[in-house]
């Protein structure tokens, strides 16, 4: 006996499975659904219909949605499983009378599987819908596994606290190797954590008391994947003479001695605030300046506040990007008693801590904002934040740490890289 479902009797009659499974494999290669549903040779509807799923209507009223198309529904599975074509071939042969033991003899089937598939799959109002019945056993098969946060509390709890602290993915993953050595149940990689700060719904996106304005945990503020951009740097404006990168008695990644600092500014709303930033090569502690305006007056006086308590061992040079806030270097160098260096144009890379340094600092000072609002209190406490991490560059130490031991001793040996 010919099954009549498998006779063309009209558009869309036929399951199209091959059809279905090249339209699936084209929209994950980025095709449109009008080129995708043109080259399987379907109505752009029909691709539509696919790609989105439809409602089902009953005398003018809504009784049911068919799914989306997913990959589980069109690839090729094991010939274990009922195939699509069976769960027809069981409707028709059913509909006509036939006993599960002989459904399963015409199949090839065990009589056990039969049973099971008229039972676990029948349609809620009665009877067996082969198409439905294989929506559901798809989504079945497409089982969402449960995260190792998910399951585990401990962890989950662990990796929000340092997350709150503002700690990267990757900060937080090496942190509990080194916590829980011997309990690789309390490892993740850092994809991992990445991938659950973007989850929708996550518990992991919350403010910290730091920055109340700061939702994400992560540095660039975004709960979702997204390309970099490239930076816009300043056009060099400066007095005479002044001294480049290029004269410095050290390339740019010699870290070998200490008292070396690089500096920045980052900008606030409209270009109207500023505060500046320096960072130690060396121990990449950082130290930010309160600026109540933007310029080479204020810059001065924030500069010999907040570095006079540095022995000369601890501040032999800055080096700068070339903006306007330098204008005033040689008096600035003067007050300092250390000399100013100037890196090239769209150069950042010659001052590499300082601009990693400023990435970080993004997550409390956003970019937008108006920077006149952050008192100097709340600058030492994200100072004190962030130089209490540990960082990868310096074998997972804090800044503080290192920092504190070169007051101690400037021949103190410290990372040399």
């Amino acid at each position: 006996m010919l099954s009549s479902r498998r006779v063309k009797k009209g558009p869309g009659r036929r399951p199209l499975s091959l059809a279905r499974q090249r339209f699936v494999e084209l929209r994950a290669r980025g095709w449109s659904i009008m080129a995708a549903a043109r080259e399987v040779g379907v109505s752009r509807t029909t691709g539509a219909n696919w790609s989105r799923g439809y409602k089902t209507y009953r005398k003018g009223e809504v009784v049911g949605f068919v799914a989306p198309l997913d990959r589980l529904a069109v690839r090729e599975i094991s010939s274990r499983f009922l195939s699509e074509d069976e769960r027809i071939e069981i409707a028709d042969l059913r509909q006509a009378g036939m006993s599960i033991r002989g459904i399963a003899d015409r199949l090839g089937r065990a009589p056990s599987t039969i049973s099971r598939e008229l039972r676990r799959n029948a349609h809620v109002g009665g009877g067996y819908r082969p198409f439905e019945a294989h929506r559901q056993a798809t989504a079945r098969r497409a089982r969402r596994h449960r995260r190792r946060l998910e399951t585990n509390r401990q962890l989950r709890d662990l990796v929000g606290e340092l997350l709150a602290q503002r700690r990267s993915p990757q900060q937080v993953s090496r942190h509990l190797r080194l916590r829980h050595p011997d309990e690789p149940a309390m490892w993740l990689c850092h994809e991992t954590i990445y991938q659950a700060v973007y989850q929708p719904g996550t518990t992991l996106l919350r403010p910290s008391r730091l920055a109340p304005h700061h939702r994400s945990p992560l540095r660039t503020g975004r709960d979702h994947r997204r390309a970099h951009q490239k930076n816009e740097r300043r056009r060099p404006r400066f007095e005479r003479p002044m001294l480049t990168i290029h004269q410095r008695p050290f390339a740019p990644d010699d870290r070998s001695e200490a008292g070396h600092w690089e500096g920045d500014l980052i900008i606030g709303k409209e270009q109207a605030s500023a505060i500046g930033t320096l960072v130690k090569r060396t121990t990449r502690t950082i130290r930010l300046l309160h600026l109540p305006r933007r310029d080479s007056d204020h810059l001065h006086a924030a500069l010999k506040d907040r570095m006079s308590d540095l022995p000369p061992a601890l501040l032999r040079s800055v080096t700068w990007d070339q903006g306007t806030e330098m204008a005033r270097h040689t008096t600035i160098a003067a007050s300092l008693g250390a000399p100013i260096y100037f890196c090239d144009s769209h150069s950042p890379w010659q001052r590499g801590s300082n601009e990693n340094a400023n990435g970080l600092l993004r997550q409390y000072l956003p970019k937008g904002t108006d920077l006149s609002i952050h008192s100097p209190v709340h600058l030492r406490g994200v100072e004190h934040e962030l130089n209490h991490r540990p960082r990868h560059v310096l074998a997972d130490r804090s800044p503080a740490e290192l920092f504190t031991a070169l007051l101690g001793s400037p021949t103190h040996p410290v990372l040399r890289r």
